[in-house]
């Protein structure tokens, strides 16, 4: 018996061998673009692509940090090219797709990730802030994905990402133009997926994540008056890289990443009242409490010259006891939440 469990394991793991081998294959030469590559997840991305040696790609507004990144790529052994990019131009982003086309002589996969945020109470924000949010993080991926639609159809395959975020399913209080623009980008790829049903070589994936440590929250346009912080647990961003690479490979039509996605995405499956309720109340003391700031449009009309990383700094825990410190939040804000549906039941 013993003798047979080891021949299984040592068959396993070859097969893994085997898989990953043919892993690496399969993305070695394979031409990516990657829209929002300066920073957090997408220059996560470009990492984890690059250990691969693909083709990348790599776009955004900030073409010093894409250089810087361009680099960093080639010393893994990857071939990358920066191109600069406003998603907000459909024009730019026809270029930026003829370009990857011109550089590689096709394109494999298209990752649209370029994102903003803005919070504030939905009056107090400026209505072209919340107007430049829905352009960049709705009709970015929507000019990434026309620009890109006909290479794929000319070649018959292609994998179109879109990095939406569990904003998709849970809508933000105080960030009402973002949570319009991540429901809307659902729609947009729940429709586009109908209209795609001739070519079954062509992928449309959508990723979940949860909270993620990136720069994100500093570049952040902020009308609230007080510092913002991420809601913990946080996630690291190199995480949905990994998940982008694993999607490449292996196209589904959705992936979500983090147990606390699948939690607020179940919670405002069942009681979405609930949810929004609580959701304002934390935010709200949260408010009250934190440090001032003055005003500011972050990185919504101009990028900013700080936070190129893949991380935010926003981590502070060991790995070792995320896990459990995670899990402990989670818990209390279930018993929270419960707690507080007497008082939600009152104000419906």
């Amino acid at each position: 018996m013993q003798e047979v469990t080891v021949l299984i394991i040592i068959k396993m793991y070859s097969m893994k061998r085997t898989i990953d081998s043919y892993n690496d294959f399969n993305l070695r030469g394979k031409v990516v673009v990657i829209t929002g590559a300066s920073s957090g997840v997408g220059r996560a991305a470009a990492v984890e692509f690059a250990g691969h040696r693909a083709m990348l790609v790599l776009a955004a507004r900030r073409i010093d940090a894409l250089n810087d990144l361009v680099t960093e790529c080639e010393q893994s052994g990857a071939k990358a090219i920066a191109i600069q990019t406003d998603v907000t131009d459909a024009h730019a982003v026809i270029q930026l797709a003829a370009a990857a086309n011109d550089f590689g002589g096709r394109i494999d996969v298209w990752i649209n990730n370029a994102g903003v945020m803005a919070a504030g109470g939905f009056t107090d924000t400026p209505v072209e802030v919340h107007d430049q949010v829905i352009k960049i993080n709705l009709m970015g991926y929507i000019h990434g994905a026309h620009a890109v639609m006909p290479y794929f159809k000319k070649q018959r395959s292609g994998i179109l990402i879109n990095n939406i975020s569990i904003g998709g399913f849970f809508p933000t209080p105080y960030a009402v133009g973002y949570a319009a623009s991540k429901f809307g980008l659902r729609g947009f790829s729940e429709a586009l997926k109908g209209e795609l049903h001739a070519w079954p070589d062509i992928y449309v994936c959508d990723l979940y994540p949860a909270f993620l440590d990136t720069p994100g929250i500093q570049h952040a346009a902020n009308y609230t008056g007080k510092i913002l912080k991420p809601a913990p647990p946080v996630y690291d961003p190199k995480k949905v890289g990994r998940a982008m690479v694993r999607i490449a490979l292996h196209p589904r039509k959705s992936l979500t990443v983090g147990g606390v996605a699948y939690l607020l995405r179940l919670g405002y499956f069942l009681v979405p009242g609930l949810m929004r309720f609580v959701t304002a109340k934390v935010m709200e003391t949260y408010f009250s409490q934190a440090e001032p700031t003055p005003a500011t449009s972050g990185n919504v009309f101009a990028p900013l010259d700080f936070g190129t990383n893949v991380h935010g700094g926003w981590s502070m825990t060991p790995q070792v006891k995320k896990k459990s410190i995670n899990t402990g939040l989670l818990l209390g804000g279930l018993a929270a939440s419960f707690l507080l549906i007497r008082q939600w039941r009152k104000t419906r």
